[in-house]
C-alpha cells in the first residue's frame, strides 16, 4: 500500500509540474480563494445529499470534522495551484485514522472524495473561463487543471482508503488480543485479589450486579473444519451475526478449536423485581437458526463470574452429546442417565456384565425390538398393557419379549432394579455421539412404537 501511495503522490506531483509554467493561473486562485466559502457550502449540501451516511451517523463528530476536512483541501488545492509543492498528506490520514476507529464506513469516505473532484472541477474550470486569455491556453488550462483534479483525488483516495485498512488492523488485532485474555480469565477462573484482573472486568462490564452467565460451545460436525483458520472464522461471523439484535453481551472469539461465546445479560431489573427468562432458554432458541454444519452445546445460567468456568464445562459436555438429530443441546435438558454414562465413557464400557454382548446381538437380530420394548415398558410405569397398547403390540408379544431377555440376561425386567440396570446396559450401546451404529435409539423420556 505504501508503494501504491508513493506511486499516487507522484502522479499528482507529474499533473501539476504541467500547471507551474502557466502565468494564467495565478489569476483563476485569485478567483478561487474568494470563491471558498461558496465551494465548501455547494461541496456540503452535494456530499449531503449523495451520501446518506453522513447525515444518518448519530456520531456528532462525523459533520463538524467534514466541514473541517473539506476546508482542508480546498485550501491545499488552492495552495498547490498557486505554486506550493506537494506534501505528505498527513491531514488525509488523520482524518482517515479517527473514521476507521469510529467504524465509520470507509466507502463514504471515498465516495465523499468523488464529489468533491466534481465540485472543484467545476469551480475551477469557472474561474479559468473567466479569465482573460486566448482560446488556445485556456483549453490547456482547462485540461492541465482537470488531469490534476483526479490526479489529487486518486491521491487522497488511496492515501485514506490504506491508513484506514491500515487502522481497523490494528484495532482488530488489539481488540482480538483483549478478547482472548478477557476469554482465558473467564473461563480458567481468576483470583479475586488480583486488581489487575478486577479492574479488566469491571471495565469490560462483566462486574456489575444482578448479571446472569451463559456459555456456548459451537463446532462443525465434521471437528477437523475447525483446524481451517478460515472456516472456523466464518463459523465465529455466522453465530455472531445472529446475535447482532439481541439484548445479552457476548464475548465470542475461537478458544480450543471451538466457537465460545460468553453471553452475560441483566438477570433481574433490581431485588423488587421478578427474573427475567433464563438466558440459556432466550440463547438456545436462537440458535437453532445456526446452520446445520453446526453442533452447540448449551450451560446453565450462573449467577457470578466465578462460576463461568462450571459453565464452560458444562457447555463442553453439552456439546459432546450434540448429534444431528439434536444440534442444539442445553445441560440442563441432559437425562441424569445419559450425562452419568458419558462422564464414566470407556471406563464403564469395560467393566459390563458378561450378558451385555450376548444381549446386544439378539437386539440387533430382533431389530431393535427388545430394548424399544425395555423403554416402553418404562415409559409406561412398568404396566404390560399400557405397553402394548403404545407399541401396538398384543400383551403377549411384550411378554414373550420380556421373557427372551430374561432367559439371555438373567434379569427380570418386571422387578424395577432389573429393569433400571438392564436400560443403563442398553444405554451402553450407543455411540459418542448418541446413536447406535446401525440405527437410531431414543431417548429414555421419550415412548418408541
Amino acid at each position: 500500500m505504501d508503494t501504491m501511495n508513493d506511486y499516487s503522490t507522484t502522479r499528482a506531483k507529474e499533473s501539476l509540474r504541467h500547471l507551474s509554467s502557466s502565468p494564467f493561473l495565478i489569476r483563476a486562485v485569485k478567483q478561487l480563494t474568494e470563491d471558498i466559502p461558496a465551494i465548501n457550502t455547494e461541496l456540503s449540501e452535494t456530499v449531503l445529499g449523495e451520501i446518506p451516511a453522513f447525515s444518518e451517523s448519530r456520531n456528532p463528530e462525523v459533520l463538524p470534522d467534514f466541514a473541517n476536512h473539506s476546508t482542508q483541501h480546498t485550501t491545499e488545492i488552492l495552495r498547490l495551484l498557486g505554486g506550493g509543492m506537494v506534501g505528505d498528506f498527513e491531514f488525509v490520514r488523520d482524518y482517515a485514522r479517527k473514521r476507521a476507529e469510529q467504524r465509520f464506513p470507509l466507502e463514504a469516505i471515498l465516495h465523499a472524495y468523488r464529489c468533491g473532484h466534481k465540485v472543484f472541477s467545476r469551480w475551477v474550470r469557472k474561474a479559468i473561463l473567466t479569465t482573460e486569455i486566448s482560446a488556445e491556453n485556456t483549453q490547456q488550462i482547462v485540461t492541465d487543471v482537470a488531469d490534476f483534479a483526479f490526479e489529487y483525488t486518486d491521491a487522497i483516495s488511496t492515501i485514506a482508503a490504506s491508513t484506514y485498512v491500515s487502522q481497523v488492523r490494528l484495532l482488530s488485532d488489539i481488540a482480538g488480543d483483549q478478547r482472548t485474555e478477557l476469554l482465558s480469565i473467564l473461563l480458567s477462573g481468576y483470583d479475586e485479589s488480583d486488581r489487575r484482573v478486577t479492574k479488566i472486568l469491571h471495565d469490560a462490564g462483566y462486574l456489575k450486579q444482578r448479571q446472569s452467565f451463559c456459555v456456548v460451545l459451537a463446532q462443525s460436525v465434521d471437528p477437523a473444519e475447525m483446524l481451517n483458520l478460515a472456516r472456523a472464522r466464518r463459523m465465529v461471523d455466522s453465530i455472531d451475526s445472529i446475535f447482532q439484535k439481541s439484548s445479552a453481551h457476548r464475548l465470542i472469539d475461537l478458544h480450543h478449536n471451538k466457537v465460545t461465546i460468553i453471553f452475560s445479560d441483566i438477570r433481574r431489573t433490581s431485588g423488587w423485581t421478578a427474573p427475567h427468562t433464563a438466558l440459556a432458554e432466550r440463547i438456545s432458541s436462537e440458535l437453532l437458526m445456526v446452520g446445520n454444519a453446526a453442533l452447540i452445546g448449551v450451560s446453565n445460567d450462573v449467577p457470578s463470574t466465578s462460576q463461568i468456568p462450571n459453565a464452560y464445562r458444562e457447555a463442553s459436555l453439552a456439546l459432546d452429546l450434540a448429534d444431528l438429530s439434536q444440534r442444539v443441546v442445553q445441560f440442563s435438558q441432559i437425562p441424569a442417565q445419559r450425562l452419568l454414562l458419558h462422564i464414566a465413557g470407556e471406563e464403564f464400557q469395560r467393566t459390563l456384565p458378561t450378558w451385555a454382548k450376548p444381549f446386544f446381538h439378539a437386539d440387533d437380530v430382533a431389530g431393535g425390538t427388545l430394548v424399544t420394548t425395555l423403554r416402553a415398558y418404562a415409559n409406561a410405569n412398568m404396566n404390560i398393557l399400557k405397553t402394548a397398547q403404545n407399541l401396538s403390540v398384543h400383551p403377549n408379544t411384550i411378554y414373550s419379549r420380556l421373557q427372551k431377555i430374561l432367559d439371555i440376561t438373567s434379569m427380570d425386567a418386571r422387578r424395577y432394579y432389573a429393569l433400571t440396570e438392564l436400560l443403563i446396559i442398553a444405554d451402553c450401546k450407543m455411540s459418542p455421539r448418541g446413536t447406535r451404529p446401525n440405527e437410531a435409539i431414543a431417548r429414555p423420556d421419550v415412548t418408541t412404537t
